[in-house]
């Protein structure tokens, strides 16, 4: 995969309030299909479309990062664990009513796998 001169997106997926935050920090773009690269995760948003976005993320080459809060993560495990490529990177994050747990997250899991206790000492 190439690298632009323009660089790569950071995708987020997340409740209302995380995204308007992220937002406001100034990731909000458009691609040249007129598609941002964000989406907003209401509690009624069905489960499908969950994964279609972030199937599109994945597949995107603009986008090199995918913040997905780790309360809707656990609703779309199973294509965050079957993505294996590096970019775009998958990480989830808290959201502001569910606390961020490690023993969740597929990316920290993967990691330790690759590497025992003894590696550290």
């Amino acid at each position: 995969m190439a690298v632009t001169r323009a660089g790569k997106l950071l995708a987020v997926i997340g409740d209302e309030d995380t995204c308007t935050g992220f937002l406001l920090g100034g990731i909000g773009e458009l691609n040249k299909n007129r598609q941002p690269n964000f989406m907003v995760v209401e509690k009624d948003t069905p489960t499908a479309e969950i994964e279609e976005h972030l199937r599109n993320f994945l597949t995107r080459k603009d986008i090199a990062i995918v913040l997905i809060s780790q309360s809707i993560a656990d609703v779309v495990r199973h294509v965050i664990d079957a993505h294996t490529d590096p970019i775009p990177s998958v990480l989830e994050i808290p959201s502001k009513d569910a606390p961020y747990d490690p023993s969740k997250d597929s990316i920290l899991r993967r990691a330790k796998g690759m590497f025992s206790a003894e590696d550290f000492r």
